[in-house]
Parts: structure tokens; C-alpha cells; sequence
């Protein structure tokens, strides 16, 4: 395999990995609204979400992340999808303190996430395996 099919590929790789957990989390919004509702009280401080708001997130959200998936629009997709990723780092701060404290462990994983998406962000001209171009 060229280096360049090699890089196509990772990016690819990249893309979907990154995708899978926002997929997820989006879903999550529909199947469990009153989770979503509980996540952005502790974190976001946002009291008392509605389902339906959860809803609306989530509709927007499935949008970007869909975008995300497909390479459209990447400069704004992939920048969105790091600042979401962003912002749910930074607000898990007080979980870093005390990384042995079940389950802050977890948390950790959001740096080599954000990572891949600030590389792919990088590298969003190069990475055109299975996008949609304009």
C-alpha cells in the first residue's frame, strides 16, 4: 500500500472512530432523553432540560454528526465536532483531579479523542476516502 493510500485509510479510520462515539451519544438523546437532561445539569449547568429540547439537540447534533461521517462541509463539520469534544472535556475537569476515583478514569480518553479530531481537522484536505465532495 502507497503512503498515501496509507494516510487516506487512517484518516478514514479516524473518522469512523470518532463518528461511533458521537453516533452514540447522539442516540443516546433520543433513547434516554432524561440522561441527556441529567448531563447537561452536571456539566453544562443547563436545570431542567426538556425532553423535547433534548430532541431538537439531538436532531442538530445527528446533522453535524452525519456531515462529520460523510466529509461534508469539513471545515465546518470536523470544527464543530472538535469544539462539542472540546467543551465536553473541559467541563470534565474536576474529573482529572482525582483520576483513581471510579470512574474518572474514563475521562482520560477524551485527550487522545480530541487528538484524532484536531488531526483530522488538520488533515481534512487529505482525508477524501469515502467523502462527498462539493
Amino acid at each position: 500500500m502507497t503512503e498515501a493510500k496509507s494516510l487516506k485509510l487512517s484518516l478514514l479510520l479516524l473518522r469512523v472512530g470518532v463518528f461511533i462515539v458521537f453516533f452514540m451519544w447522539t442516540i443516546d438523546k433520543f433513547i434516554n432523553p432524561e440522561h441527556s437532561a441529567r448531563v447537561f445539569a452536571k456539566f453544562y449547568y443547563f436545570q431542567g432540560l426538556a425532553t423535547e429540547l433534548v430532541y431538537v439537540i439531538g436532531l442538530l447534533q445527528a446533522a453535524v454528526v452525519l456531515a462529520f461521517l460523510l466529509g461534508i462541509m469539513k471545515k465546518y463539520s470536523y470544527g464543530i465536532i472538535f469544539l462539542m469534544h472540546l467543551a465536553s472535556t473541559l467541563v470534565s475537569f474536576e474529573h482529572y483531579f482525582d483520576p483513581w476515583k471510579v470512574p474518572n478514569l474514563l475521562f482520560f480518553a477524551a485527550f487522545p479523542m480530541l487528538a484524532a479530531i484536531m488531526a483530522l481537522y488538520l488533515m481534512r484536505d487529505q482525508d477524501t476516502m469515502l467523502t462527498i465532495k462539493r
